[in-house]
């Protein structure tokens, strides 16, 4: 009985390490990789707070739930347009996302603090559907714990033309092959008890 009890134990423990690795490889594949070959680096920064900081409660569900200011460098030059995803990896329910926005003019290098729930960015831009079921950004409202928020902007060879309301799926198979240059903020949030 001793011997059967190890023999099931190791088994659950195998089970265990390969639900880890399943997990991790989705995480993987739902992150587009910064560190591609070809894929040049760039800057994204936001003045509401620090890389790897909190990200102030007027961002979110506490607060005001509106969008942080966003800056960021000047793209590479052949580029024509830009994408910005935002997305919680640290989500019960699996990655969450916050916000989904695509051609980005790309002489665009900011967006402003309070970007509207409309299909179009005013300077030019469209806005996709974030998890919620709702257009635009959506703040960070975790159930419990510390969450991480990853701020993703891709510079793309070329617009995609995608119709408002995309997801980030839709998005993320129209940006493949085209990403130029990619940069990554990440903000962290505990929600209010």
């Amino acid at each position: 009985m001793t011997r059967r009890r190890s023999f099931l134990q190791q088994i659950m423990g195998w089970v265990g390490l390969t639900g880890l690795a399943l997990v991790a490889c989705q995480d993987q594949r739902d992150r587009l990789s910064l560190s591609q070959t070809g894929v040049k680096s760039m800057k994204l920064e936001s003045s509401a707070f620090e890389a790897n900081g909190l990200i102030p409660s007027q961002y979110t569900c506490d607060g005001a739930n509106i969008s942080p200011p966003l800056s960021w460098d000047a793209p590479p030059a052949e580029t024509e347009s830009l994408a910005l995803i935002v997305d919680d990896p640290d989500a019960p329910v699996g990655i969450f996302v916050h916000w989904v926005a695509y051609d980005i003019p790309p002489e665009t290098h900011q967006l402003p603090e309070g970007i509207a729930p409309q299909a179009t960015l005013i300077k030019g831009g469209t806005q996709g559907k974030n998890d919620f079921g709702k257009l635009g950004y959506g703040g960070p409202c975790p159930p419990s714990g510390t969450h991480r928020y990853f701020f993703k902007l891709y510079a793309l060879d070329r617009t995609l033309s995608l119709p408002p309301g995309a997801t980030k799926a839709q998005l993320e198979a129209a940006l493949n092959g085209h990403v130029l240059a990619a940069a990554e903020l990440i903000g962290r949030y505990a929600k209010r008890k």
